[in-house]
This record gives C-alpha cells, structure tokens and sequence, in this order.
C-alpha cells in the first residue's frame, strides 16, 4: 500500500542530517572528459574556468556496489530521506554563480539540507528535498547551488509512462541544436557523474520495472544541454545565475530540440520535442 502524506512526514520526523564538507582537486582531465562525451572540439588545462553546470563531474560519491538498492542508487546515504522503498528523482534546481571554479585549484563543497516539503503527487505522496551547497577555492566562494529532489515510496507497481512520437514543430526561436542520443553517451555520462541509476542502461529493468518506454536520458545531461546551447551562442557574457526545472522524461531515440530566446539580461532556454512538449526549462541571468 502507497504511504500516507502523514506516514512520510513521520519517517523524517527526526531526520536532520548534519553539513558535510567534500574536497575535489578538479583535475582537468575530467572536464576533457565531458566535452569528448558531449562531442565538443575542447581540452582543458589547469587555470581553465569550469563551464557552468560541469561541478556535476566533480565531488562524485562512490559507495561499494554491494551497498546498492535494486535501482542502482544507493541503499543510504547522508541526505537521502529515511522512507521505504524509496524512489528518486531530479526535479531541478539553481544556481548563483560568483566567479566560474578553476581547474587544477583544490576546491571544498558543504552541503547541507535547506529544506524538506511533503505534497501530494499524481502517482501519490511526494516528498519534496532542498539539497544546498557552497563551492569555494580558498577564500573564494565561487559559486552557490539548490537541487530540488523528489522521493516516493514505491509501491512495487510500475508506472506508465508515454512518449511524444509526433515530428519535431518548425523552429521558432533563434537559437537552437539538435543533439542526439545513443547507448555509450549516457553510459559515458552516467558513468562521469557517478550516476548507477538502472534507468540509464538497463533497458530491461527500466521497461520492465519502472514502466519508462525505453532508456531514460538524465535530468542533470538535458540542463547541461541548455547551459551549453547558451555557451556557444553567447560565449562573451557570464552566466552570473541558472534556474533549470526538468518537466517531462526524455527517452532514448527521441527527437528534441534544445532552443534558446534571449530576453534583455537574460536567456530563456527549454528541451523540446514534437509539436511543442516542453520536457526541461532554464532562465539564464547575465552577471
């Protein structure tokens, strides 16, 4: 039986997990790493700004496999919510950035939880959690993110989810790519972000259990793919904020457009498909 929006509150009643504080030395080989995933001409070096979005390949957390769920994601965890048979996903998130990380400069994140909301949800009780973390090198704060994660208590029941078959609207906005996906690029992705969720390339699991239609593509690769549409249009502003929110999945094989429409200071960005199923929008504010 689903859990109650009452039984969810009760298991966090108590939870208040404790800041915890990571280091990384941003080693520019990863960063290289990602562009050659993203099929982007790019290397980087010490003394390289980090694009914006690209602290994801960072920090990465890395349990032993024994201490997986049967999703792939980990069994516990410092601020995952003490809920059975829970389930994950990325909502979105935002992010203030100060001045972009610099590669080859050991670099701290703290994290720590802002906030925790309890709603109610087409496919039952969602628990709402606000993850918060400060990124500084040295005395600098370079930069400052929220993700907005979702959780329900899964119910051993698999979801339906349907796909957007229709052909891609004409464009109509002025700026816009095309990318396209395959099996290795989210593997390659997945595993840069230390990402083992089954969803991303157990095609049999993700069908079979969870109800998705094929392979899903990554919540965090859809806002990195608005955040570079803008990169590569405007590379001359500084991206001083990025507020992204995921709407709809994206499954392998499907066409999209990722477009962009500048707006005075800022950059309206979204991951289309059909005629017109917004499935990712992002708002970009010029610092």
């Amino acid at each position: 039986m689903p859990e109650t929006a009452d039984t969810l509150a009760r298991h966090i009643a108590d939870w208040a997990p404790e800041p915890v504080e990571s280091s990384d030395p941003l080693i520019p080989q990863c960063a290289t790493d990602l562009a050659a995933t993203l099929d982007l001409d790019a290397t980087f070096s010490a003394g390289s700004a980090l694009p914006p979005l690209w602290q994801w390949i960072y920090f990465a957390e890395w349990p032993r496999t024994a201490e997986l769920g049967a999703d792939g994601h980990p069994r516990d965890g410092h601020f995952l919510p003490p809920i059975p048979n829970r389930r994950r996903m990325f909502a979105g998130g935002r992010m203030t950035i100060s001045s972009p990380l610099v590669l080859g400069e050991p670099a701290v994140r703290r994290s720590e939880i802002a906030g925790t909301t309890v709603k109610h949800g087409r496919t039952g009780e969602l628990l709402f959690v606000t993850v918060r973390s400060t990124y500084r090198q040295g005395e600098n704060l370079r930069l400052v993110e929220e993700q907005d994660l979702v959780y329900r208590s899964d119910d051993g029941t698999a979801t339906a989810f349907t796909r957007a078959t229709e052909p891609l609207a004409a464009q109509s906005t002025p700026w816009s790519a095309e990318p396209t996906t395959n099996p290795a690029l989210l593997f390659r992705f997945s595993a840069l972000t230390a990402n083992a969720h089954r969803i991303h390339y157990d095609e049999a699991y993700t069908t079979g259990t969870e109800g998705f239609p094929a392979l899903v593509v990554h919540g965090p690769l859809l806002a990195i793919y608005m955040a570079e549409l803008l990169r590569a249009q405007d590379p001359q502003h500084r991206v001083a904020r990025f507020d992204f929110r995921l709407r709809r999945p994206v499954f392998l094989g499907d066409r999209v457009r990722v477009q962009g429409e500048p707006a005075d200071d800022a950059v309206n960005l979204s991951v289309v498909s059909g005629s017109g199923v917004t499935h990712a929008t992002a708002t970009a504010t010029y610092g």
